[in-house]
């Protein structure tokens, strides 16, 4: 078989995904004959009995085609749970075998919920993937890029296949402009006519779990077969495509509103006496984990000390982020009644771990006293501080490790160390320096090579010049850095 006639028959129904296991369709006309053959030497009877075989035959090559196409589509579309990759993959797969171009569109999580209600203004949609075969890949360069959104004109076929929920397929006269788009957000249609003749279009919807999440929109130029019967096909292979999207989609949602939801109850540290100089910062994972929940916090005592607070819940997600306020509002609530730091853990872990609604988590308390030019730190399972010295190296400080908070088993005691002006105190989660890779010493003896730092350098500048000498290229956990100077 010519590779002109099998990339036709690719497009051509069941027939199409027939061509896809290789010669299919051959073994199906195969057969035909032979049963024809039979048929005609043993008279009229056993002529329909072999048609009849022939035909169950080519429906069961058929439906073998079929199956093995939607499990090609499982094993290729949906390989992670990024909705933008998941969408490209969906694209690619339609290319070349049902189009010469492929776009796919998500609709806004609001509108997923109240279905397909447009209003009196242009549907709006968020093109997620869009890809071409290599003629077309420079006429596509005049639509929307992935990324942007797109409005979607009354009428047009995508409008249309949302709100009937079907495929929707369309022959036009040669044509210079996608017909749906108003363009790349603001502007006219973007132009992806090919030789003159006619342009086949297909808008297929994406439906997952009772919903309609997009659209899958396909174009052929003049050289192809308008979609016929292969529209079946592509809707299946959509089908498929649409649950990994959603799941890609849903866990997308779920890590906007975790992070919303972290961003509030992490909110910004109280504020230091003036005699404290104070500069920290928060950097999420990213897409590699859910956020955790880390946090950190500084508390006004008398005599114009202060305490600094970092800590670690274990675990990720909204649980986490959940965990992390409660441990803040109660070590506020403990502070304020002034005990030593050793004795702030206890407390907390006491009340922590009457419940099992909270989960464990580590703590360092570090109680800068700058009239003395001290610090006392107490620990609950957390890495040692970091003290940066204008005219010394940098070192790790003891501190006595005690078990972490919510355990129950207390047992914690407090270090003093002295602090002078001009010297910066670390603390920080172990986001910043722990490596899957490696073992905590290793890591830990990273920030001993930051060497010596000018006194008068900005404790900004500082802490993100520690974070770009020190944190993973990739983080595996969220990093929490909170950076203490004392003034004059």
């Amino acid at each position: 078989m010519s590779a002109a006639a099998r990339a036709a028959g690719v497009r051509m129904g069941l027939k199409g995904p027939m061509m896809a296991l290789g010669r299919g369709g051959d073994q199906v006309r195969e057969a035909s004959v032979r049963f024809e053959d039979v048929g005609a030497g043993r008279g009229a009877d056993d002529a329909a009995a072999g048609q009849a075989g022939a035909t169950a035959l080519r429906e069961l090559l058929a439906d073998r085609a079929r199956l093995a196409l939607l499990n090609e589509a499982a094993e290729r579309i949906g390989s992670t749970l990024d909705l933008d990759g998941t969408c490209a993959e969906l694209a690619r797969f339609a290319l070349p075998r049902f189009a010469d171009l492929a776009a796919v569109e998500v609709l806004p999580p609001e509108a997923v919920l109240a279905g397909p209600g447009f209003g009196g203004g242009p549907l709006r949609a968020r093109r997620t993937a869009l890809e071409a075969i290599p003629a077309l890949r420079h006429r596509a360069d005049g639509l929307a890029p992935p990324g942007h959104w797109v409005r979607h004109r009354q009428g047009c076929p995508t409008t249309r296949c949302l709100e009937a929920g079907q495929a929707y397929p369309q022959t036009y006269p040669a044509v210079p402009e996608w017909p749906c788009e108003t363009g790349g957000g603001e502007n006219g249609g973007g132009a992806v006519g090919t030789a003159a003749g006619p342009v086949s279009s297909l808008v297929v919807p994406l439906r997952a779990r009772g919903q309609l999440i997009g659209v899958l929109s396909l174009l052929r130029g003049a050289d192809s077969a308008p979609f016929t019967e292969d529209a079946a096909v592509i809707q299946a292979v959509a089908d498929r495509a649409a649950v990994s999207i959603d799941n890609a989609r849903r866990f997308a949602i779920s890590q906007d509103l975790t992070m919303e939801l972290q961003r509030a109850l992490l909110a910004e540290p109280g504020s230091p006496h003036a005699n404290l100089e104070l500069a920290s910062r928060y950097l999420p994972c990213g897409t590699s984990a859910m956020v955790g929940g880390d946090w950190f916090e500084t508390v006004r005592l008398s005599f114009g000390r202060t305490l600094l607070v970092v800590g670690d819940v274990m675990g990720h997600g909204v649980e986490a982020a959940v965990d992390m306020s409660s441990y803040r509002t109660l070590l506020r609530y403990v502070a304020a009644t002034d005990l030593p730091p050793h004795r702030i853990l206890r407390q907390l872990d006491r009340l922590t771990s009457q419940g099992d609604a909270t989960r464990p988590a580590t703590c360092l308390l570090a109680l800068v006293e700058p009239a003395r030019h001290r610090c006392t730190f107490a620990s609950a399972g957390h890495l040692p501080p970091v003290l940066i010295s204008p005219d010394r190296p940098t070192e790790l400080l003891a501190v006595p490790t005690g078990p972490p908070l919510g355990t129950g088993l207390g047992g914690y005691t407090a270090v003093v160390h002295p602090m002078e002006p001009g010297q910066v105190l670390l603390l920080y989660t172990d986001g910043l320096v722990e490596r899957r890779t490696e073992d905590i010493d290793v890591s830990l003896s990273r920030l001993t090579r930051l060497g010596r730092r000018q006194p008068s350098a900005s404790l900004d500048g500082l802490v993100d010049l520690v974070l770009s000498a020190v944190k993973p290229p990739v983080p595996d956990d969220d990093i929490a850095v909170l950076a203490a100077r004392i003034q004059g």
